[in-house]
Parts: C-alpha cells; sequence; structure tokens
C-alpha cells in the first residue's frame, strides 16, 4: 500500500532527474511539439530540439550534467516541494510508488467542531455592541467603552498573529484549535464573574482573553480545507468554516437583546439577565472544547489533493517561515489582496460594532430590530458566502467573482447608507440583507484567492496577514466613523466607509490571477513548462514535470 505522504506530483529541479517517464521539453518549443505522448505512439522517435532524439541518454545526461544557473526568489516556493539531499531519489522514480489521495469521512467531524467554537467566539466579540446602551448603563461607562469590548479583538490579533501563525506552522493543526477552543472556554467563565456593576474591568479581561482565542480562529479555514477536503469541495470547505463565524454573529445580533431586555430600572433583574447569557455561553464553550480534544485530529492518514500531498512530502527542515513571510511580501498580487481584503472585512466590522447607534439614531427604542436587522445582513452573508464557494469549486474564477462581488458590496452599501434614514425600518431589513449578503459573501472569497496565488505557502499565514489586514482596517474604521456619526449624523460615517470600498475595487482589479494549486492539482505547473514521456516500464502513471526558465536553458 502507499505511503500517505507519497509525492503524487513532483517537479524537477537542478541537479535531480526527472521522474521515470518523462523528459522536460523548453519552454520556447513549438506548440504542436510539446503535448505529453508515449514515445510507442503514433509519434515515436520526434526529435529534441537539439536533433538528439528524446530517449537518447545523451539528452538527459547532458541537460542534467551541466551547472545550473541559481533560481530567482520567485521560484524558491517551488523548491521548497522537492527534495534536496544529494542522490535522492525523486517521487516517482522507479521503486518509489505513487502517492495515494483519499477523502476521510472524518473531515467533516473537523469541520463542523470548529465550526462550532468558532461561532461561540463570534458571539461573545459582538454580544455587547448590539446592546451597547444596556451595558453602557449597567457598568456606568460611556459607548467608547463598550465599543473596545468589539474593538479589543482588532486590536490583539495584530500583534499576536505573527506568533500564532508560526505556531500553525511549525506545531501543527491540532494545537492551534486547542488553544482556541480552550482560552474561547476561559474567557466566557472569567466573564461570569463579572455581573458587578463596579467590575467592568473583569468583563474586559474575559473579553481580551475570547479576542486571543480568536487569533487562533480566524486563520484556520483555509488551513483546515486544504489539509482534510478534496479539490472539487476544498472551496466550499472554507467558506463552510467561515460560516460557523458569521452564524456566531449572527445569534450575537439575535439572542442578546432578547436575553438582555433594556430594564435600566431595576437593576437586579439586568443583572440576573447578563449572567444567564454568561453562564449560557460558558456551557457550550466547555462543551464544545472537550469535543476539540476528543475528536479534532491533525490531518486525514492520506492527503485529500495532489497539491497537498506535495507539500506533505516535503522536508520539514525545508521549511522557513520569515521565508515565507518575505516571499508573501514579495507577492504583488498578495499584497494588493491583502489591502482589498482589509478594507472590505473592516468595513463590515465597522458596521457590525456601531449598527446598534446607527439604528437607535433614527429608531428609538428599536434595540430588538436593531439585532434583527444584524441577524439579516449576517444570514443573508451565509448564504453569499456558501453560493460563492459552490461557484469558485465549479468555476475556478477567482479574480473575476471575487471583482463583481467586490462591485456588488459597494452599490449595497451605497443603497443601506442613502435609505437608512427614509423612517421605515422594513427598507433598513432590506437594504441590510443585501449589503451582508455580498460584504460577508466576500469573507471566504479572499481566504480562497489568496491560498490559489500564494502556493505552496501556508495557508495559515497568507489567511493569517489577511485577517491582520482587516483588524487593523477595523480599528481605524471603527474610530472613524463611530466619531463621524457622534459628531455628524450615520450618513456621513457610511459616506466615509463608501469611499474605502471603492478604492478597494480598483485595486482588486489590479489584481494578477495566477491559480498555482488549482494547477498542481490539475497537472499543470505553468505556461512555460512542456513535459514529454519516455518510455517507462515500471511506471506509466503521469507526473507533473516542473522546471524553471534557467534550467531549460541548459538543455
Amino acid at each position: 500500500m502507499a505511503r500517505p505522504d507519497d509525492e503524487e506530483g513532483v517537479a524537477v529541479v537542478p541537479g535531480h532527474p526527472p521522474a521515470v517517464g518523462y523528459f522536460p521539453v523548453p519552454g520556447g518549443a513549438p506548440a504542436g511539439k510539446t503535448s505529453a505522448e508515449p514515445q510507442n505512439g503514433p509519434r515515436a522517435g520526434r526529435l529534441a530540439p537539439n536533433g538528439v532524439p528524446r530517449d537518447s541518454p545523451a539528452t538527459v545526461s547532458g541537460a542534467l550534467g551541466r551547472p545550473q544557473p541559481q533560481l530567482a526568489a520567485e521560484e524558491e516556493t517551488q523548491v521548497r516541494l522537492l527534495p534536496t539531499v544529494p542522490g535522492e531519489e525523486p517521487p516517482g522514480a522507479e521503486g518509489s510508488p505513487a502517492a495515494q489521495t483519499a477523502l476521510s469521512g472524518r473531515r467533516f467531524v473537523v469541520l463542523l467542531i470548529f465550526s462550532l467554537y468558532s461561532l461561540v467566539n463570534a458571539f461573545q466579540w459582538i454580544q455587547y455592541s448590539i446592546i451597547s446602551n444596556v451595558f453602557e448603563g449597567f457598568y456606568g461607562v460611556s459607548s467608547l467603552h463598550i465599543d473596545w469590548l468589539s474593538m479589543v479583538y482588532m486590536l490583539t490579533y495584530v500583534p499576536l498573529i505573527f506568533p500564532a501563525t508560526w505556531l500553525l506552522d511549525t506545531r501543527g493543526l491540532r494545537l492551534t484549535a486547542l488553544l482556541g477552543s480552550g482560552l474561547n472556554c476561559l474567557g466566557s467563565w472569567i466573564k461570569c464573574g463579572s455581573v458587578q456593576q463596579h467590575l467592568f474591568w473583569v468583563t474586559m479581561l474575559g473579553q481580551t482573553l475570547c479576542s486571543v482565542a480568536q487569533v487562533f480562529i480566524l486563520g484556520l479555514p483555509s488551513r483546515i480545507a486544504s489539509v482534510w477536503f478534496g479539490p472539487k469541495e476544498v472551496s466550499t470547505a472554507c467558506a463552510t468554516a467561515v460560516l460557523g463565524n458569521q452564524l456566531g454573529t449572527a445569534v450575537g445580533f439575535l439572542l442578546p437583546p432578547v436575553l438582555v431586555p433594556n430594564t435600566q430600572n431595576n437593576t437586579d433583574l439586568l443583572a440576573y439577565n447578563i449572567s444567564t447569557m454568561f453562564y449560557g455561553t460558558s456551557s457550550v464553550a466547555t462543551l464544545l472544547f472537550i469535543l476539540t480534544v476528543i475528536a479534532f485530529k491533525e490531518k486525514p492518514h492520506y492527503p485529500p489533493s495532489r497539491a497537498q500531498a506535495a507539500i506533505q512530502d516535503s522536508s520539514p527542515e525545508e521549511y522557513s517561515y520569515k521565508k515565507s513571510i518575505r516571499n508573501l511580501f514579495k507577492n504583488i498580487p498578495f499584497v494588493l489582496l491583502l489591502i482589498t481584503y482589509g478594507i472590505m472585512t473592516g468595513a463590515f466590522y465597522s458596521v457590525s460594532t456601531l449598527l446598534n447607534q446607527m439604528i437607535l439614531t433614527y429608531y428609538k427604542g428599536e434595540e430588538v430590530n436593531a439585532g434583527r436587522i444584524g441577524l439579516t445582513l449576517v444570514v443573508a452573508g451565509m448564504v453569499g458566502s456558501i453560493l460563492c464557494g459552490l461557484w469558485l469549486d465549479y468555476t475556478k474564477t477567482y479574480k473575476q467573482t471575487t471583482l463583481i462581488v467586490y462591485i456588488l458590496s459597494f452599490f449595497g452599501m451605497v443603497i443601506f447608507t442613502f435609505t437608512l434614514d427614509l423612517g421605515y425600518i422594513i427598507v433598513v431589513f432590506v437594504t441590510g440583507g443585501v449589503l451582508g449578503f455580498f460584504m460577508t459573501g466576500y469573507l471566504p472569497l479572499g481566504f480562497e484567492f489568496a491560498v490559489e496565488i500564494t502556493y505552496p505557502e501556508s495557508e495559515g499565514t497568507s489567511s493569517g496577514l489577511l485577517n491582520a489586514a482587516a483588524q487593523i482596517f477595523g480599528i481605524l474604521f471603527t474610530l472613524a466613523q463611530g466619531k463621524l456619526t457622534s459628531v455628524y449624523d450615520p450618513r456621513a460615517g457610511n459616506i466615509f466607509l463608501c469611499v474605502w470600498m471603492f478604492v478597494g475595487i480598483i485595486f482588486t482589479a489590479l489584481i494578477k490571477s495566477k491559480l498555482r494549486r488549482h494547477n498542481i492539482n490539475i497537472g499543470i505547473t505553468n505556461g512555460d513548462i512542456k513535459a514529454v514521456p519516455v518510455d517507462s516500464p515500471t511506471d506509466r502513471e503521469s507526473k507533473t514535470v516542473m522546471m524553471s526558465k534557467q534550467s531549460e536553458s541548459a538543455i
């Protein structure tokens, strides 16, 4: 039986022979002479570009025996997937079985557990803001203090994202999941001890621990999808993992106004209601932590895709976290996506945090409906997320879909801005739903697009940087929009977001789309790379051949 870490699709680099049964042809060869064909087929005997028969030993030894130029910086990520020990036989060579890929039934359990504890974490993020006036009265603090209970999620993420992604890349998925679920559970129990009017600092402490837990949660959807799910379901799986967080936000909009109604004249009843909400959250978080310990595994027995098999087969010593970060920041399309994702998601965070204040400005006493509008916004976004994930799995049109959703989000924000004060709250429900469908639906698109254009860099690192950008923009947007809302009106704050989203559209249009992971899965490496099979009685399975332009020029 094949070993689970055997590589199915491999590359050829300087100093290593090509996989048995294949001979590389320069990328500049005529199109008609570069297709992969069996030598004993109808076109057997065709000459290589130098005039030597393709099956000639001189061709191979001559090409691979010459000194090879240094690889370009952008090609370093390809080398990481290959053996570097001199004399080591590459995967796919004679005597080395092809990688076996398979889908594990446990993948759905892992996805469900993660989605649920991500849900609880997102619920705790928004549970204060949606009834901000109630907590202001209970703790005797300003609206800015309550806003910081939401913004602390954004503030802690930025400095902790680098150690968190390092931990994910070096210590693995399971440990990161345990930290996220465990800290979320601990923070929720600390908040249970803060239900007294002078203990605002205790509730802030508990919320801070929950915000640290978020650092170990937000970067996992794309990693879980890549490690556990096949190429035809990876985008849908990522969207489903993000869906858990969105559902938590939706529940956070819905339940707090119901569980903690505005009873400022009865402080004891208000304290009891807050306590009920906190203890209920803690109980669910504890159960999910136990399930994480029991059922959340590091990875399946066999990799689910050729791309994942290639990554798992690379030596851990070859991985450098610092080099991975440098490679990502040298990747111009990823840097553009980093900015555009930060703008869109930061705008969503700002709208979610200030929604209660915006609604109550025009609709007095409508705390419950403010929560329902937030619920509508997020539930519509959940539908958008799933539909976008299914669409990506079907079409792989990452840039086109991302750009279209971004434009529609912008128009949704403009409509929401100029209909908020019409006096008809039903209109706000409709416009909020439209805004949420596209704005929240964009979140998994950004994750998956980033993985595609940065493969084989770690999904956790790229996702973590995207989320860090989102937190930075979220803090800045929340502070700026909150100030504009209090000094002028909600329309001024929303117009501020519209301007930034328009900038995001321009940057998204400039992103150059190159689907590296998808090309690996379907057996394509890049347009400049060609491969021709030669006679191989021991291994007739197709292997992907990857060569740099420098190594091709030596043939």
